[in-house]
């Protein structure tokens, strides 16, 4: 496993050993011994999830304001453009965006620690995205940093997603909640 910083340094990208032949391919998915030695963190993760999404769908840009996850994020078909936020006031990178192409032909994952909004558009007909979480999903704290604002300047490449009512209410970074 190989684990490289993005423009961001706390979000990293990780791109397991992947062995394939004529008949297909094998990784290992997640070992929390190799996670740790790749990124020096050890994190304990409570959650998976699996969204399925059509061509074009924006999911987010979420984040939970209480009981902050971070996230560990993969596609297993199709292929997204992933995006992480950080929202950590004090940080030098507070407000900056990094994003990436995760895909089931690449087989990266990316790691988006507390404290930053995340979302995907999907750039395949469908995608099947699966990600961990280090703490459990709480609506009640749930937050979503709006997808096109400005003073983030997102390259999203398309113009026009598909979003649900919840995303298409995201609030501009100036009134976010944020962290401190």
């Amino acid at each position: 496993m190989k684990a490289t910083p993005t423009s961001i340094p706390d979000v990293l990208m990780i791109e397991p050993k992947v062995f394939g032949d004529a008949r297909g391919f094998f990784f290992e998915s997640f070992n929390a011994r190799a996670f740790r030695d790749a990124t020096g963190l050890d994190e304990t993760f409570v959650q998976d999830n699996h969204s399925r999404s059509a061509r074009g769908v924006l999911r987010g840009l979420h984040y939970q304001i209480r009981q902050p996850q971070g996230k560990l994020v993969r596609v297993v078909r199709g292929a997204v453009f992933d995006v992480a936020v950080d929202l950590r006031r004090a940080s030098p990178s507070f407000g900056r965006w990094a994003g990436v192409e995760l895909s089931e032909d690449n087989h990266r994952q990316l790691w988006i620690p507390p404290g930053f909004a995340h979302g995907f558009v999907v750039l395949s007909e469908s995608a099947d995205f699966l990600y961990k979480t280090t703490d459990y999903y709480a609506p009640e704290h749930e937050r979503c940093l709006l997808w096109n604002d400005p003073a983030v300047g997102i390259d999203w490449p398309l113009d026009a997603p598909l979003l649900s009512g919840k995303d298409r209410e995201g609030k501009p970074l100036a009134a976010c909640e944020v962290f401190e």
